[in-house]
């Protein structure tokens, strides 16, 4: 299928399928911004509030000429901003303010944080008694670690995941992306949709507890089931457990990765390698009999490799239909003309003016097409219009500006 053809029945006057819904996000990081940030891309408007002095993320490396962190870009795209003091009695009632407007709140704070300030899920229920109240923390908001902080690589530490990852013989090792923190980004925007789901149907909000121990350990493929039975759980780099010859395998300008598990491609992948004898040995016949003679198969497919290019290996195991990749960098995938097609990388205007291409929205809609509309605004750049939004006079304004309580 053609681009063209996908979006034949797009419509372009929505910024998405959530268009209508409004979204308060009250987070910091990663985790919690990262669900704010998949609603703002699917079209909610998403007001990211922020304490008085906040710059947002300043990871480096910067691009945009005003020294913009490339998390700050990416992580609070397509959002409003507004800068409130949480903690002080008038940035709470202001925040109320907002809340009723709203459809959902989304905060990450460690458990407690927001209602000791007076804006925890109680008091926005009162005033808005449908809300919808997302909360992301390390541990949940309830359980023996609860009120611990937690971050992405403690979970993938406490979860068991941070055991199985690394080489065999290495030691344990992180993941190279905030896995947890995206996981639980992923099942917190799922997670409000489906509560906001619920309240259409029935009136009623409510509270929405995701942590990043549970998203890791969910996703970890019925691991956990193995480790409470006693399943065997080995470290296994870039093997896989349950089918071989699959692993990274040298070439001479670099590596690919061949994952295979269908005894028919295992057929075809000895008539590739030019050894056909070896598609009907009966040591070989089932992804049974290969796992039993695990390394004879790997190192047969690891020779053939390392004596061709990855280009060479690539489009003769491709040619077979089976799964093969180069393994590329980052660098390799944002010149990569699939890459491009998909739209994951979209050159996007900046607050600054200038202009960078951001990693676009995973999810393509026919009927109502998403982008990255522009880039994250700075921290209190929308504050007088969005309050204006819910009602603040201008005096107000000055007045809550006077005291510091906003930017």
């Amino acid at each position: 299928m053609k681009k063209d053809e996908f979006y034949k029945d797009a419509r372009n006057d929505l910024p998405g399928p959530l268009a209508g819904i409004r979204v308060v996000d009250a987070t910091t990081a990663w985790a919690g911004p990262m669900a704010a940030c998949l609603l703002a891309d699917y079209g909610a408007d998403v007001i990211r509030v922020a304490m008085p002095g906040d710059e947002g993320l300043d990871w480096k490396p910067w691009i945009g000429a005003t020294n913009r962190s490339f998390a700050e870009e990416t992580v609070n795209r397509n959002k409003r901003s507004v800068s409130i003091d949480l903690r002080e009695a008038e940035g709470a009632e202001t925040f109320l303010t907002l809340v009723a407007s709203a459809d959902m709140v989304i905060e990450n704070f460690k458990p407690g944080t927001l209602a000791r300030w007076g804006v925890g899920y109680e008091e926005c229920r009162k005033t808005k008694a449908d809300i919808v109240y997302l909360s992301v923390s390390g541990w949940g908001q309830f359980g023996p670690e609860s009120e611990r902080p937690g971050y992405d690589p403690g979970a993938l530490a406490h979860s068991g995941w941070m055991a199985l990852n690394g080489s065999k013989d290495g030691p344990p090792s992180k993941a190279p992306t905030f896995l947890a923190d995206d996981l639980s980004g992923l099942h917190g925007a799922l997670a409000g949709l489906a509560a906001l789901r619920h309240r259409d149907a029935t009136g009623e909000g409510q509270h929405v507890d995701v942590s990043l121990l549970d998203s890791i350990i969910y996703q970890s493929n019925g691991y956990l089931t193995l480790g409470a039975t006693g399943g065997s759980l080995e470290r296994w780099g870039s093997e896989v457990r349950v089918c071989a010859p699959t692993n990274c395998y040298e070439c001479l300008d670099g590596h690919v990765f061949m994952a295979l598990i269908l005894d028919s491609h295992w057929v075809r992948l000895t008539e590739a390698l030019g050894c056909p004898e070896l598609g009907s040995d009966p040591r070989y016949l089932t992804n049974a009999d290969r796992l039993a003679h695990r390394s004879e198969v790997d190192l047969l497919v690891a020779h053939w490799c390392r004596e061709r290019t990855k280009r060479e290996v690539v489009s003769a195991i491709d040619a077979a239909g089976i799964v093969i990749s180069s393994v590329n960098t980052f660098a390799d995938a944002a010149q990569d003309p699939h890459v491009l097609e998909r739209d994951l990388l979209q050159e996007t205007r900046l607050v600054d003016g200038s202009s960078a291409p951001l990693t676009g929205p995973a999810a393509k809609f026919s009927r109502t097409p998403v982008k990255v509309r522009h880039g994250a605004p700075l921290p209190n750049q929308h504050t007088d219009e969005i309050l204006a939004e819910v009602g603040v006079t201008r005096e107000q304004l000055e007045a809550l500006r006077a005291a510091g309580i906003i930017d």
